[in-house]
């Protein structure tokens, strides 16, 4: 049986855990080990009797989001509020549901999510999955900072089922289905850059809930400016002076208007900015050159001037130290 344990950060080599080789007794314990060490703390509760307990899961990386496929036998599992307010590193979870159905809870809302359809809910609050009938499911962890979706919307569509009624999320669907199972698409040399647009999927499944427009916003066709203010800001990222007033200026509008455009496509303008800095950041750490250069003075490049600061929020985003993430990808020579 495959070794259960973490996939390597940022790589699409997927580690396999396989109950069917190991003694019914020790299953319970390897199930629980292999989701706590490398995809989230859960209470599990198994349906049954210990002897037909099983399970075969999948656990990958693309970039920062996780990857785990499962099948196994019915159980339920739960973050208590005590492994929520443990979590030091917020992330959103993208649940899709193969075949059978799942019970989801959070903040209170219950949904049913079958075949074909999607779920989304958050670490730090507590919540429940139930598989009744066994599990068939694929589910990404993603970074909250990554995201960078306002607090509010993201309340408004926990344990809400985006079912294949609704075309972007069976779009979605598909997708996130194609990206989990293929070894090869997270495993190439363009893993990276799947990060950004399937963030940016995961953010128009949440829009799309609202009819394209997110609470409390008025209904106004912006996108084309949309467009053209976030990539003034890619392209612009390493500017340490970018902040919404300068944005503003740019394209003849107020302050005021440029955080409503934004809000209607879910973006919060500072955490989006400080996401896609984390991740070129990200990217050079772990570059060919990513010795040949002070951690501190990649930030700065990307619009960090506090090394402190830069430090604290890469860790919060990715749940590891900028150096620790340089030395797994360019460790230190020995030292004689």
């Amino acid at each position: 049986m495959p070794v259960p344990g973490r996939a390597g950060p940022g790589t699409g080599r997927t580690a396999v855990l396989d109950t069917s080789a190991v003694a019914p007794p020790e299953r319970e314990d390897l199930i629980r080990h292999a989701l706590w060490e490398s995809f989230s703390r859960i209470d599990i509760q198994h349906h049954g009797p210990e002897e037909r307990i099983g399970a075969r899961m999948g656990l990958g990386a693309v970039g920062p989001l996780k990857v785990c496929s499962a099948r196994g036998t019915p159980v339920t599992l739960r973050r208590t509020e005590r492994l929520a307010r443990g979590d030091h590193a917020p992330a959103v979870f993208l649940g899709l549901q193969v075949t059978g159905t799942n019970v989801v809870g959070q903040y209170g809302r219950q949904c049913r999510v079958g075949p074909g359809s999607l779920v989304v809910f958050e670490s730090t609050a507590p919540y429940s999955l139930s598989f009744e009938q066994g599990v068939d499911y694929l589910s990404l962890r993603i970074p909250r900072e990554t995201l960078a979706l306002p607090e509010r919307v993201l309340r408004a569509v926990t344990a809400t089922a985006f079912g294949p009624a609704n075309p972007t999320a069976r779009l979605a669907f598909t997708y996130f289905s194609q990206l989990a199972a293929s070894e090869e698409l997270r495993g190439g040399s363009g893993a990276e850059a799947l990060v950004h647009p399937s963030v940016e999927l995961l953010r128009a499944v949440v829009v799309s809930q609202f009819g394209g427009v997110l609470p409390g916003r008025a209904k106004v066709p912006e996108a084309p400016l949309s467009l053209r203010i976030t990539q003034y800001i890619r392209d612009h990222l390493a500017d340490p002076g970018l902040c919404a007033p300068r944005i503003a200026a740019a394209h003849g509008i107020s302050v005021r208007h440029l955080y409503t455009v934004l809000a209607r496509s879910g973006i919060s303008l500072g955490d989006w900015i400080r996401a896609h800095r984390l991740a070129e950041c990200r990217r050079e750490l772990a570059g060919p050159q990513g010795r040949l250069r002070t951690i501190a003075s990649i930030g700065r490049t990307w619009g960090f001037v506090d090394a402190t600061h830069f430090s604290k929020a890469f860790k919060h985003a990715y749940g590891i130290s900028p150096r620790a993430w340089r030395e797994q990808h360019h460790p230190a020579p020995p030292h004689h």
